[in-house]
């Protein structure tokens, strides 16, 4: 009777044992919860607010428009100097979207859908768009009065991304985005001397 008495004792130290340990299991578990709450915010992508929302909103179709734009010049421009900078644009303007549509998807938000020429539907403030009538009118020209109304074009609407731009930098909190904004102006800038002076000439 001893030694049965001597084995329920062990028995009860046992689970007495493995009680605590199970209870600590049990909070361990839940307290492992907490990080999946953090990634589901770190999947929102880094720091952004409605600002940058809006620039990549409006800047994505404008950009989509310039690189639309530059395809008019070959075959249309017999200026060399047109022709480099139209290249210059759209080699300049494609990987800026590119970045821009990552960083949106990033934040969980999608992209704007444009058109063959740009434009879209989700914004009503892109600066310096030319509209469907130049567009057209474009592509039934060729020599000087292609470049003419071509530069025109172009200048006004790097004008307006250097607009759009500005207020990006000024009011936006994602980093990236205010990056990609101040090389906006600083390239855009440049280029608006250049056509500005092709236009002159």
């Amino acid at each position: 009777m001893t030694a049965v008495k001597m084995r329920i004792a062990m028995g009860l130290v046992v689970v007495g044992a493995v009680l605590p340990i199970a209870a600590c299991g049990s909070g361990g578990e839940r307290g492992e919860q907490a990080p999946a709450t953090a990634t589901t915010t770190d999947e929102q992508g880094p720091p952004h607010n409605s600002a940058d929302v809006t620039f990549a909103e409006e800047m994505i179709p404008h950009h989509q428009q310039a690189i639309a734009l530059a395809a008019l010049v070959p075959g249309r421009s017999t200026n060399p100097e047109v022709i480099k900078i139209a290249a210059g644009i759209a080699a300049q303007q494609e990987p800026e979207m590119t970045a821009m549509r990552a960083m949106m998807i990033q934040w969980q938000v999608d992209p704007p859908t444009v058109s063959h020429h740009g434009g879209s539907t989700q914004s009503g403030n892109q600066q310096g768009m030319v509209d469907d009538a130049t567009m057209a009118t474009l592509k039934t020209l060729k020599g000087d009065q292609f470049d003419t109304l071509w530069l025109k074009s172009m200048i006004s609407h790097h004008q307006g991304a250097v607009a759009m731009a500005k207020v990006e930098i000024a009011h936006g909190e994602s980093q990236d985005m205010k990056a990609t904004a101040n090389n906006i102006v600083i390239t855009q800038e440049a280029e608006i001397v250049e056509l500005t002076q092709l236009l002159g000439g």
